[in-house]
């Protein structure tokens, strides 16, 4: 099959990201043609004249529609796009010269009908946004999890970078209209109709994450809130490892009380987390080199942490333990559909 590439792309109130990634894509090195698909999502603040300052250079499709979420708008954008193979970014994502070349090559080489790729810290980041970027992909925190690493299960792409065959998109209806864990929850309606996932590792791109460490604590315990519930849709998907943030606060907690009770034998269990972030200070510095950045990875990996810990107990309990539905439960993790 020959590939015909659909970039698929919701924005929301952001057409300063948009001018970024569009600026990305006009020196990609792929030496064919492509569409661009952007979903102005019900925005106040549309990016039109950015659209039209790029419409000569590259093939862009712009649809408007009210706002339902980032799941129902890359459905709605897929629905309208011409090509046989779909490109899901976030606005916020700026793209290597490269990235839609390796896509392809990787795709003609080992065909699968879902793909993800990881993001990286750009140079140009904040301290904070690559501090947090650390903790989402490193294998030493909860990006391992996450689905940055090719050894845990199967791979989960992530909507911010992933691809889906048309074929595959309708035989699955995409996305639904949870948020976030729309992706884990589509990547596992894939698998059970028999479609393949894989990772692209070469298909990187720059993910800013537009957040503070206050809203990185909100997105984080999300992510947590969502597990159990993907877990409860989808039997089978529970694995030990989702445990383990709520463990290392609980044991985190315990360590600290711990500090009252007296030296000696009471004193290793914050010895030993003392080591780990010191080793996470280490390894952040390595990968960043900056003295800011590796202290603001500690804050970064305990926020992702004691928010993913949190809220994934605290859904467990409410998901398992009540006749409520997780609707009604968690009413802010789902988006109405029209």
């Amino acid at each position: 099959m020959e590939l015909s590439f659909s970039l698929i792309i919701p924005v929301f109130n952001r057409p300063d990201e948009i001018r970024e990634l569009l600026e990305s894509l006009v020196y990609q090195t792929y030496d064919k043609s492509y569409e661009i698909v952007i979903i102005e999502d019900g925005s106040i603040t549309t990016s039109e004249t950015v659209i039209d300052d790029y419409k000569e250079t590259l093939n862009i499709t712009y649809l408007f529609k009210d706002n339902t979420g980032p799941g129902h708008s890359r459905n709605f954008g897929m629905e309208h796009a011409k090509g046989n193979y779909f490109i899901i970014l976030d606005s916020d994502c700026v793209i290597p010269v490269n990235y839609l070349k390796e896509i392809a090559v990787s795709l003609n080489k080992k065909y699968v009908d879902c793909f993800g790729g990881p993001d990286s810290a750009h140079e140009s980041f904040s301290n904070i946004q690559k501090a947090i970027n650390y903790a989402m992909t490193s294998i030493f925190t909860t990006g391992g999890i996450r689905g940055n690493n090719k050894t845990i299960d199967k791979f989960q792409p992530r909507s911010f970078n992933m691809g889906i065959s048309k074929k595959a998109f309708e035989d699955s209806g995409g996305f639904g209209n949870i948020h976030p864990g729309e992706d884990p929850d589509l990547s596992m309606r894939l698998w059970k109709k028999g479609y393949d996932t894989k990772l692209i590792s070469e298909a990187f791109v720059y993910h800013k994450r537009r957040i503070s460490f206050n809203k990185f604590f909100i997105q984080v315990k999300k992510f947590g809130m969502v597990r159990p519930i993907l877990n409860a849709w989808h039997p089978g998907s529970s694995r030990i490892y989702y445990w383990f943030p709520s463990f290392f606060c609980i044991g985190l907690i315990i360590s600290l009380l711990l500090l009252f009770v007296g030296s000696g034998i009471y004193l290793w269990p914050i010895i030993l987390y003392t080591a780990y972030f010191s080793f996470i200070f280490l390894d952040a510095l390595t990968k960043n080199k900056n003295l800011m950045v590796a202290f603001l990875a500690i804050i970064a990996v305990l926020i992702q942490f004691l928010g993913y810990g949190y809220g994934f107990l605290k859904s467990v309990i409410l998901v398992n333990f009540t006749k409520s539905k997780p609707q009604e439960l968690f009413p802010e993790l789902f988006f109405k559909q029209i």
